[in-house]
Parts: C-alpha cells; structure tokens; sequence
C-alpha cells in the first residue's frame, strides 16, 4: 500500500511539473500546451487507479515520471508526446 501510494504520488508531482514547464507559459516549448495538457491527465488518470487506464503501463509511467521531476529527458519516453 506504502508503494502505490509514493506512486501515486510521484505520477501526480510529474504531472504538475508538466503543467508548469509546458502548458502555463513555461520554459520549454518543446511540447504544445494541449499535448503537455493531455499527457498531465493521463499521468493523474493512473495515479488516481481511473478504470479507463488500467491497461496503461505504469511502469513507463513512473519512469517518465522520474524523468520529468529530474529533467533528465523526458522526451526519450515512449509516452511523450510527438
């Protein structure tokens, strides 16, 4: 339970970071606010168990996640956006 909920966490931090770096005027325009936007839901989707993701691979998740909060690039999952 400890786990799930550290990751939980982490996927809704990553999910911020995304929000602040690319759809409210960030830093990086690498990514359009809608894709960044869209990415965000999905990542809180999984963290938040939503029935619809249950396929999803939470273990690309949390490792983009991981990328995203050290901005080790992000881009390099097969998540991203393209």
């Amino acid at each position: 339970m400890a786990l799930q909920q550290a990751q939980s966490s982490l996927l809704l931090d990553a999910a911020a970071v995304l929000r602040r770096r690319y759809v409210r005027g960030g830093r990086d325009d690498s990514v359009s606010p809608a894709a960044a936007e869209g990415l965000s839901n999905f990542l809180e989707g999984i963290a938040r168990s939503e029935p619809a993701l249950h396929q999803a691979d939470l273990d690309e998740a949390i490792a983009l996640a991981h990328r995203l909060i050290d901005d080790d690039h992000p881009e390099h999952s097969r998540l991203w956006p393209a």
